[in-house]
């Protein structure tokens, strides 16, 4: 058990349970609170590691609140023991059917508390998965070396956000930034200075944009930074805010690199952007154009004014 007392909610509109509960209960160490049946319950019992509910006469209703208090969300409920007469079947096999342990009243003191202990070890085991289940979720969705969004998520990403864009009518941007001549960073200070100079690079980008953007490592020095809900010309401004933060990054061992980048932009709707592959395609295009044109500075994917950039001393 755990060295932090429980807390358990006792649920029982007349109180008759309750005296024999603190005695029964009480020299376990947990800590019991009361109340009714009704509305509040549920806010209630969100706040503490176990319900005991003692079944009343009105066991329709009673059926009622012991659905709404067990909800559709099996991970974030709280243990939950009923004390049940044995005709309030319908009460004690759906409360079974949904994980609940039932105890029959007149109930053995030494039953109750070995189905409390259980009841509260099984959940502590649930919330254990679930924090496991999420840790591989978002290490399974995480870049482990800059910790942003890998390839594959951002691709799964890329799909359901183009479908939401063409389902509602919304814009959707796509930002595809590759650091320039990344390759001498490795080759003068060796790949862990490169490694480094990535990762603060992906907190930079992290830095740059809204929590509602994506920003993924999209393979060696590439990063992809996916705008929903963003017109073309929001884009393009966070588009110069990027190249503009990274090139007030100093970075390195020693704080001397400078970092500056290409960028390609590409958004929907446009007359050449149909798919989501479409809109990776066409911001590949304008980042390969960003490249060849000089680097360190913004392209996109039609022949559109691009932005005034300064000539980087690195071109």
């Amino acid at each position: 058990m755990s060295s932090t007392p429980y807390t358990l909610l006792v649920v029982d509109e007349a109180e008759s349970a309750m005296v024999r509960l603190v005695k029964a209960l009480g020299t376990e160490g947990y800590s019991l609170r009361h109340a009714a049946p009704g509305p509040e319950v549920r806010r209630k019992a969100s706040e503490v590691d176990l319900v005991l509910w003692s079944v009343g006469p009105h066991a329709e209703l009673t059926r009622d609140w012991l659905d709404n208090l067990l909800g559709p969300d099996g991970s974030k409920r709280p243990a939950l023991v009923v004390l049940a007469h044995r005709d309030a079947r319908a009460v004690w096999l759906d409360a079974l059917a949904q994980g609940a342990e039932v105890v029959f009243d007149p109930w053995d003191a030494e039953e109750l508390r070995a189905r409390v202990a259980r009841s509260l070890r099984s959940r502590a085991r649930m919330e254990q998965l679930a924090r496991e289940v999420g840790e591989l979720q978002r290490l399974s969705s995480t870049d482990g070396l800059t910790g942003v969004h890998n390839h594959r998520y951002f691709q799964e990403r890329l799909r359901e956000e183009f479908r939401r864009a063409q389902r509602y009518d919304d814009p959707l941007a796509l930002i595809l930034l590759d650091l320039d001549h990344f390759k001498q960073v490795n080759d003068r200070h060796g790949h862990t200075a490169g490694d480094g100079v990535l990762r603060e690079v992906a907190a930079a980008l992290q830095r740059s944009v809204r929590e509602t953007d994506l920003v993924a490592r999209y393979g060696g020095e590439e990063f992809a930074v996916l705008l929903p809900r963003t017109q073309l010309t929001g884009a393009l401004t966070v588009a110069e805010r990027v190249r503009r933060d990274l090139g007030t990054l100093r970075v390195g061992p020693d704080g001397v690199l400078n970092v500056t980048a290409s960028l390609g932009v590409s958004s929907f709707p446009h007359r050449s952007v149909l798919s989501p592959e479409q809109l990776l395609l066409t911001a590949d295009e304008a980042l390969y154009r960003a490249k060849a044109d000089g680097r360190d500075r913004i392209c996109l994917h039609s022949q559109l004014p691009l932005l005034p950039t300064v000539s980087s001393p690195n071109d």
